[in-house]
């Protein structure tokens, strides 16, 4: 079974893609872009792909580090 699901916000394009039957590589990514219509960013559109796996992985970083109550660890 494979599904498309986009959301797009003024800066932001998000969008995942899933087939729950697929094996092949990149049958289920996360695409993150940038929305060039806002005027905010100068050039051509940016845009990140991850496996399904990464975007959890940054979802549990971001659920961490994103409430202010963890201290995030320093960059060196």
């Amino acid at each position: 079974m494979s599904y498309t699901k986009s959301k797009s916000t003024k800066r932001f394009n998000f969008q995942i893609s899933r087939n729950s039957t697929s094996h092949k590589a990149g049958a289920n990514i996360v695409t993150i872009g940038t929305n060039t219509g806002d005027g905010f960013y100068s050039g051509g559109t940016t845009q990140m792909t991850m496996t399904v796996k990464e975007a959890r992985a940054f979802q549990s970083f971001l659920n961490s580090y994103i409430d202010g109550k963890t201290v995030a660890p320093a960059i060196d």
